[in-house]
């Protein structure tokens, strides 16, 4: 046998397992080898019958008294009885559809058997549990591997499997560069491999796992380092000359913040620099990151270069279009909009516009990526909400400018520490700190019974010319989810709110009919916005003063956070209700650290401790692929060291061309797939 040779070589495995196993991204011997356990069961310890305890699983040791079969002998399916009994006393274990079963036990001999312990009659009973004849080559005790569930194999025969090819294991090649192991002091795959299978004992399954932990989190580093690799995109950019960013600054009706003055500074450094700018631009809801963008942009527009803002909404590309043409309207640039709803004449207009030049500043969706969309010459480019764009998306718009400086933009916080590591060699700025004359707001929490109280408080607010949002988790009622949808809510709220102005906006509403509504709802002609989650981004309304989010426990603390900077955006003081339909442990610590603070960075930690990554980063949309073995928050100190290691590689081989590295570039290929273009 081969690492290479493929599963179907196993004996058992037939077209059915053969086709399981491939859903579970295993088709090689190696795939399976690498196909690891996600606990273990500890079965080294017999415990006597007597002091088994109901509702534990127990490993017991005893003889069998007498054999069983109930109702007619001939029928296959009859329950099989095995009545067992060791020194401390007698209990059965019972098989249904077991008669098949009774040819494996003899009357006397001895066997051990693992499972459940219940109680029928008095008698202690274990319903269908694992067995083998004590001392025999398939005695099931010992610290048994528990692997994740494939559809039509079972546990035992992935300990079967995991065993006939133990003999591979040997043939697993070092694929490490020496200093790597050397300074991460890791034990060779094999060691890692043969005891993650079959432990001894717990310090050699750590030492085991902390190997694979690794090579997952090198791959993943050295995968996310070459597609931003500086090296391999050019490290020199066009230079761009802040002075007309200062310019723009000293005409604002408002001073920057000290967070928007640094972010500033450190961008100005390397627009002024032949230094290609890599920047991410972290800044909560309602920091001021647009102010920034215009800068930035003004500045390229004014060095002759154009620059382009990647929005992930129309509605979110339109606001900032407006926002620009208020901001710059004597600045003589030509601001273009670009987004797929446009008419084609206006479409047409926008790309010939900016194929000439005549665009100087473009403002668009994902149809900016498109191949017919050419650029005279791109200096600057900035995606927004940068999370919500795949990294081929990126790469794509990127790559429509040579040597273009590049800014992406997120108002999902994310520790520093991790957002280092995680977006490789970008430069990480952070503004932390709000514009002047912003408000906390105020959170609090309530279950049913404070419906009554919140919506009088709503109506308070309304008769002082305030505005405010109604949120709920779904569109439409459905029987599986125990939620309110948006269109049931809004007929209730029809009913309390009876002469106030309502609307109602999700996202299978038409285009133009959600942004005649946002439009009606910015003018103040809509006193209560009940919506889902479509106003999580972009919608910038200072008179709304209030938040109403049902079903609260139904969203994470990072949308949760989201959703609450909708409000709080002028100089009035702004409220959030979070009203529960159930309590669990979780969605009440979400609602205590919501209610407590305001400082996104600090949910984003708290995030991360009650969730893990996936509420931040473990989705395909944000570029990252699935981990099997690591998780970046638990393994963050792994992490650091793998992301050193990976620096070092890309640094030396930008793309991984040489043949010491061509294991790790498979690997990274394998773990990107689509999200990645690395030639094998």
């Amino acid at each position: 046998m081969k690492l290479t040779d493929p599963v179907s070589t196993i004996k058992g495995i037939g077209p059915k397992k053969e086709t399981a196993l491939a859903a579970a991204g295993i088709n090689t011997l190696q795939d399976i080898i690498y196909f690891f356990p996600r606990s273990y069961e500890d079965r080294r310890n017999v415990t006597p019958i007597a002091e088994a305890d109901t509702g534990t699983e127990v490993l017991v040791e005893a003889e069998v008294v007498s054999l069983r079969v109930s109702g007619s002998p001939y029928n296959r399916k009859a329950p099989l009885s095995v009545l067992i009994r060791d020194e401390s006393a007698g209990a059965e274990a019972v098989f249904f559809n077991g008669r098949f079963l009774r040819s494996m036990f003899r009357v006397g001999s001895k066997y051990v058997f693992f499972g459940k312990v219940s109680c029928s009659f008095g008698r202690k009973q274990m319903i269908h549990p694992q067995f083998s004849e004590a001392g025999s080559k398939d005695d099931i005790r010992g610290i048994l591997p528990v692997y994740p569930a494939i559809h039509g194999i079972s546990q035992n025969e992935l300990r079967r499997i995991q065993r006939e090819l133990a003999e591979l294991h040997d043939k697993i090649p070092e694929w490490l560069p020496e200093d790597v192991i050397r300074d991460n002091r890791l034990c060779g795959p094999e060691y890692a491999v043969r005891n993650i299978h079959f432990p001894q004992n717990a310090h050699r399954v750590l030492a085991s796992r902390f190997r694979m932990v690794f090579e997952e989190l090198i791959t993943l580093q050295t995968g996310l380092m070459y597609i931003r690799s500086d090296k391999r995109l050019n490290n020199s950019g066009v230079v761009i000359d802040t002075s007309y960013g200062d310019s723009f600054v000293e005409s604002l009706p408002f001073s920057l913040t000290d967070g928007q003055r640094g972010a500033w500074s450190d961008i100005k450094s390397d627009l002024n620099s032949t230094k290609r700018m890599n920047r991410l631009l972290q800044g909560d809801v309602g920091s001021g990151k647009t102010v920034i963008a215009e800068m930035s942009m003004y500045s390229a527009a004014g060095s002759g270069y154009q620059s382009v803002i990647m929005a992930p909404t129309e509605l979110l590309a339109k606001q900032h279009a407006d926002t620009f043409s208020k901001d710059l309207s004597e600045s003589g640039f030509n601001i273009v909009l670009l987004v797929s709803s446009m008419p084609a004449a206006s479409k047409k207009s926008a790309l010939r516009a900016i194929e000439s030049g005549e665009a100087d500043m473009v403002i668009a969706t994902h149809a900016v990526i498109q191949e017919n969309v050419v650029f005279h010459d791109l200096g600057l480019v900035i995606t927004d909400e940068q999370h919500r764009f795949g990294v081929e998306q990126r790469r794509t718009l990127s790559s429509k400018g040579e040597n273009a400086n590049i800014l992406v933009m997120t108002a999902t916080p994310i520790p520093r520490t991790l957002a280092v590591i995680l977006y490789g060699d970008l430069d990480v700025s952070q503004i932390k700190s709000m514009p002047a004359g912003r408000k906390p707001v105020q959170t609090s929490a309530f279950g049913q019974d404070g419906r009554e109280c919140v919506y009088g408080f709503a109506k308070k607010e309304i008769a002082k010319g305030r505005q405010g949002y109604v949120v709920a988790p779904l569109i439409e009622d459905s029987e599986n989810v125990d939620a309110v949808s948006a269109e049931s809510l809004y007929k209730e709220l029809r009913k309390e709110f009876n002469g106030y102005k309502l609307a109602l906006v999700h996202g299978s509403i038409k285009p133009a009919d959600k942004e005649q509504i946002m439009a009606d709802f910015a003018a103040g002609l809509i006193n209560i916005l009940v919506s889902t989650v479509v106003i999580e981004v972009g919608i910038n309304v200072k008179n709304a003063t209030f938040m109403i989010i049902e079903n609260a426990e139904r969203f994470g603390l990072a949308q949760l956070h989201q959703l609450r900077g909708r409000v709080g955006r002028g100089s009035s003081e702004s409220y959030c209700f979070l009203i529960m339909n159930r309590g669990s442990e979780l969605a009440a610590e979400r609602a205590d650290i919501l209610c407590t603070t305001n400082d996104g960075f600090e949910i984003a930690e708290k995030d991360l401790e009650l969730r893990g990554p996936g509420e931040i980063f473990g989705t395909r949309q944000h570029g990252l692929p699935n981990l099997i073995l690591s998780d970046i928050v638990k393994h963050r100190d792994v992490l650091r060291k793998a992301a050193a290691s990976a620096k070092k590689i890309i640094q030396k081989d930008p793309e991984l061309s040489s043949p010491q590295e061509s294991e790790l570039k498979r690997r990274v290929k394998k773990m990107f797939g689509e999200d990645i273009k690395l030639d094998l």
